[in-house]
């Protein structure tokens, strides 16, 4: 709902993310912040907000594949490996790091396709057997294959990224990188929805058959939100790798996965916002009960190390269910409701 008093007088002004002056100055003011980050903050916030970057790239292009065209992937943990691990190719053979990011985000689409294949058939709970096939045979190609291609179980070390002769590989440099491409993603994230393709997902998302028959190639446009996504992982898993410097199958599971799904739902499956905002809230909601578990460590505790952190997933498990619980249509809804409020206050909303 919109206050009274805005109107447009173009489609495209209509059209906007940002619809209002406040809200592009709010978003400038918190671009602005998070860019003086390094200059304020120490090594680990910055640790943090970085990994937090990577996350919501690799959840961004979760939210094209289920949320956009309603295609479950239960492997985007898989294709941001296969996206580290090609960087961590790449940059051994001295290719430059301006190529590294789109050749790998390019090989993981490659590879989703193959995995999407399955979709043109199958939808819900079979595609979503098979996407967790893929998730489960990436760690067994991974040590299959000859340690010199992959590194086998030990894994490959990754190149320092370097730009015009600058090395990007101090917690400062790589936070910005890393804010940057998020940015970029972002940006891709909320303007794909508005694209030719990004309507034909929807379409496929509400009615396949619908829109089939409304002319769209459905199997097409299936794969294309396979592929789509995966180039969001791809970029995701390049800058994983760059963040830890040494990448093995270990670091991609099947449990980081559920997680990224689970901060999509949390956050709202239909909008990048709901991406967002699930990531800040999850991320935040485990680093907290991370915190409050060492806190008890260090206090003496007669419970063990395993045992805390044990009960601490449990927690954040059943801090996600309430959320569900409470508000089933996500974070970005509820973010909605209270901007809708804020910008018809003082009046009454009938």
């Amino acid at each position: 709902m919109r206050p009274t008093g805005l109107w447009f007088e173009t489609h495209a002004a209509e059209a906007r993310v940002l619809e209002t002056r406040r809200a592009r100055l709010s978003a400038l003011a918190l671009l602005a912040v998070l860019a003086a980050m390094p200059l304020i903050a120490g090594p680990w916030l910055l640790g943090e907000l970085t990994n937090l970057f990577i996350t919501l790239i690799a959840v961004l292009g979760l939210c094209v594949t289920v949320g956009m065209a309603g295609q479950i992937n239960i492997a985007q943990s898989a294709f941001v490996g296969v996206g580290a691990f090609a960087t961590a190719r790449l940059s051994g053979m001295g290719v430059p790091f301006w190529a590294v990011l789109p050749v790998a985000a390019l090989i993981t689409g490659a590879v989703s396709v193959l995995f999407a294949l399955p979709a043109v058939r199958v939808r819900g709970f079979y595609l979503a057997l098979t996407t967790l096939a893929a998730q489960v045979m990436f760690p067994i190609i991974v040590m299959a294959l000859p340690m010199a291609w992959l590194g086998g179980l030990v894994g490959l070390p990754v190149t320092p990224p370097a730009l015009f002769g600058i090395g990007l590989s101090t917690p400062g440099r790589l936070y910005w990188l890393c804010l940057a491409v998020t940015v970029l993603a972002v940006w891709c994230g909320f303007n794909l929805p508005r694209s030719r393709l990004g309507r034909a997902m929807r379409a496929v998302h509400d009615n396949d058959t619908a829109a089939e028959v409304m002319g769209i190639p459905v199997a097409r446009v299936k794969i294309a939100a396979f592929f789509t996504g995966a180039l969001f992982a791809g970029v995701a898993g390049a800058l994983m790798a760059y963040f830890l410097q040494f990448v093995t199958a270990q670091n991609f599971t099947l449990f980081a996965s559920v997680w990224y799904l689970g901060m999509l739902i949390v956050g709202g499956m239909h909008s990048p916002l709901g991406a967002i905002l699930g990531v800040c809230f999850v991320t935040a909601l485990q680093e907290g009960l991370h915190k409050a578990a060492n806190l008890m460590l260090q206090s003496d505790s007669a419970l063990g190390g395993g045992a805390f952190f044990a009960l601490s997933s449990i927690l954040l498990a059943l801090c996600v269910l309430a959320a569900l619980i409470l508000e089933p249509r996500g974070l970005a809804h509820l973010w909605h409701q209270v901007m809708t409020a804020f910008r018809l206050w003082p009046f009454p909303r009938n």
